[in-house]
């Protein structure tokens, strides 16, 4: 059962969760259009404010591309299975090493058996809440390029089935791995490289390691740490649909560099999880005017989910 029939009529429903060829194409020009403004914005200012910026932005829609890539996992981003399978695969999942078909399984399952000793995202969300130092080493190794060599690396051992780097394997194969990686890259590298070469021949030679290497191994690993903590950190571990997940409100500067296409809006789409992304603000408002949301899990904003998980408080 759809959780959210418990709170929406099928009448309700029905429009929301209605698909747009139109919307699924201009969300993917949308992601990749803001990748070469990026581009541009340095190109124009080159310093190293302007590097920086680029640098998460770019980082942010690489987090735009895995959430897009979700939405076809769904079969929302366009009308027909096929558009879903193509577009999300190609310019939404590989660009970013991952891959569709193991992601809409592994995810499917979440959905399934959210907050449950049966979800394989339960062993991200069980950190929670932590320390604010605990949090800070995440961060910090999320930031300075860690945590994504790790998984990288770990990502090719495995892909070649080389033994070796435990560590590295055990990253690739845990954590945020689960989310967004593809455990074979003998599609994706190709496509991942290809983005740095071209890159590279569109401005100088390092443009390629600076504004596609880079954002992923850091801005792009934050982000995506963000985004967990804030959908089922130190929440209810239970099958509540309104308290076993989060959605956090976010103002333009969270949307920018933190939670693009709507990610924020986490408890609604898990009531009803083929809802078009674009539709879940919409669907917030109609359970607001039904007084839905006084007994959801909503938080203000991602410093006050950070809060939640952990990052108000002391400790080892």
């Amino acid at each position: 059962m759809t959780p959210g029939k418990a709170f929406l009529s099928t009448d309700e429903i029905r429009p929301l969760a209605e698909r747009s060829d139109l919307m699924g194409a201009w969300l993917v020009m949308h992601c990749w259009g803001t990748i070469a403004l990026a581009l541009v914005l340095f190109a124009v200012w080159p310093n190293p404010l302007t590097l920086v910026l680029a640098v998460m932005i770019i980082g942010s829609r690489q987090l735009g591309l895995a959430i897009l890539m979700h939405e076809a996992a769904h079969n929302a981003l366009f009308r027909s299975r096929r558009l879903n399978d193509v577009v999300g695969e190609w310019l939404c999942g590989r660009p970013i090493l991952a891959e569709l078909a193991a992601y809409r399984h592994y995810h499917l399952t979440h959905h399934r058996f959210t907050q449950t000793d049966k979800d394989p995202d339960l062993v991200l969300s069980s950190k929670f809440p932590t320390t604010r130092a605990s949090l800070k080493r995440k961060f910090i190794r999320d930031l300075t390029g860690q945590t994504g060599y790790r998984q990288l690396m770990g990502q090719i051992m495995m892909s070649i089935r080389l033994a070796g780097d435990d560590d590295a394997i055990r990253a690739a194969s845990n954590d945020f791995a689960q989310a967004f990686k593809a455990r074979d890259l003998f599609k994706s590298l190709p496509v991942f490289l290809g983005i740095v070469v071209l890159f590279g021949i569109i401005g100088d030679w390092w443009w390629g390691l600076a504004f596609w290497l880079l954002p992923y191994l850091t801005w792009f690993q934050f982000v995506l740490r963000v985004r967990n903590i804030a959908e089922h950190g130190a929440t209810e571990v239970s099958d509540n649909p309104l308290q076993n997940t989060r959605t956090t409100l976010a103002g333009p500067i969270a949307r920018l560099f933190v939670a693009p296409y709507w990610v924020n809006y986490h408890l609604e789409h898990h009531l009803v999880m083929h809802v078009p992304c674009w539709r879940l603000k919409r669907m917030h408002a109609i359970l607001a005017q039904k007084g839905v949301t006084e007994r959801m899990r909503v938080t203000p904003s991602y410093r006050h989910a950070l809060a939640e998980a952990g990052w108000n408080t002391t400790g080892p």
